[in-house]
């Protein structure tokens, strides 16, 4: 499925059940719930999807399950991206087998904290490979170095990477969106970078709020469509504060925390991320509220 329909894609929470293995029931529900809401595209097996935690086994079965009940519904990004390059080219073929699978996300190397050089040459081998397109994943917070907009900009003309999960500045946005290729799609990885995002004339986010708020962002959108900025931001800013209580832990124990307490049952998290104490989802849940 082309990925130019794809505007508000939730970032999806991996469920599991008491014993923290995967429950494809409950990821049934809870996809069945994001597509309800406003979603319409998902990302699976990322940073929110706890990634870092699962087995390739496991992220087979994952994606595989996922790709079974969208059933075409809307376009499913899959994360395979690694710090080594060779093992990402290997995962990225194995997910290509996988029916129903639209692109490959995959990340600035963490911990190797290669040079713009080594990101080019990384993301160039892994594109020249893959049977997927890729969309690449800038996020210097997690990985400890940032990919400038020089090195996007060159990565964009690739024909086989077709577009960013951008996490920066207004300006680094803008730049992209200005500069790209027109085809080369942006999206922000920062809730509260939405509108703005949808102004610059980017083709939306790759959202974490949108469990809870996908309605409302999909209403945002549709009015700025349709020329009424004054909707539109209202709604932002009304939703900013709750996206931002949604980062007051590590994520992602806040959202499935607030997604447990709507009864869209997810499990907890994975170590080393810890499920929120009665007192951090008391008050999350007030300022979601």
């Amino acid at each position: 499925m082309n990925l130019a329909s794809a505007h508000l894609i939730t970032a999806m929470v991996t469920p599991f059940d008491d014993q923290q293995h995967i429950d494809f029931h409950r990821l049934e529900q809870l996809i069945e719930h994001l597509l309800a809401t406003g979603t319409d595209g998902l990302l699976v097996g990322g940073t929110t999807g706890e990634g870092p935690t699962l087995s390739i086994a496991e992220k087979r079965d994952l994606y595989t399950q996922t790709a079974r009940i969208v059933a075409g519904r809307v376009p499913i990004i899959a994360n395979t991206g690694t710090n080594d390059t060779a093992a990402t080219i290997h995962f990225t073929h194995i997910v290509s087998q996988i029916e129903g699978i639209d692109a490959a996300l995959v990340v600035v190397p963490p911990y190797n904290k290669p040079n713009q050089t080594g990101m080019m040459a990384h993301f160039t081998a892994i594109a020249e490979k893959s049977d997927l397109p890729i969309i690449i994943y800038n996020i210097p917070g997690r990985v400890g170095v940032k990919m400038t907009v020089t090195t996007i900009l060159t990565l964009a003309h690739n024909p086989n990477i077709i577009g960013i999960k951008q996490c920066g500045s207004d300006e680094e946005l803008a730049a992209i969106v200005e500069k790209a290729p027109k085809d080369f799609l942006v999206y922000t990885g920062e809730d509260a970078q939405s509108l703005t995002t949808l102004v610059l004339g980017g083709q939306g986010t790759i959202s974490v709020a949108s469990h809870l708020f996908g309605n409302e962002m999909a209403t945002m959108r549709r009015a700025l469509n349709h020329g009424d900025i004054t909707q539109a931001g209202q709604i932002q800013r009304r939703l900013m504060p709750k996206m931002a209580a949604l980062f007051t832990q590590p994520s992602p124990a806040p959202v499935k925390a607030a997604l447990n307490a709507q009864h869209w049952l997810v499990g907890s998290t994975r170590l080393p991320i810890l499920p929120l104490t009665t007192n951090e989802q008391s008050q999350l849940l007030n300022s979601l509220k």
